[in-house]
């Protein structure tokens, strides 16, 4: 149970670390940093529309998966204890 235990806290830090990153990609109201990634490039295109959703759909992904580690360890102590 230690295995798992620790395999949900280092997903829980890999994640929290990824979705810190993917929310200040977003595009705020007067830009953000997605633009320093191309995002910027693609409004010119009119493609931004496309990246943008990719990126919420991914950063949604993210957090599902944070939200189930969190409430999976949460539960840990109630299951072994």
């Amino acid at each position: 149970m230690d295995i798992l235990r620790i395999s949900l806290e280092v997903l829980l830090v890999v994640t929290s670390i990824l979705l810190i990153l993917l929310v200040l990609t977003h595009k705020g109201k007067g830009g953000g940093m997605s633009d320093m990634f191309g995002g910027g490039v693609s409004t010119s295109i009119g493609n931004a529309g496309n990246a943008q959703t990719n990126l919420n759909r991914i950063t949604i992904a993210f957090a599902i998966v944070w939200f189930a580690a969190i409430v999976l360890l949460g539960l840990f102590p109630k299951v072994t204890g």
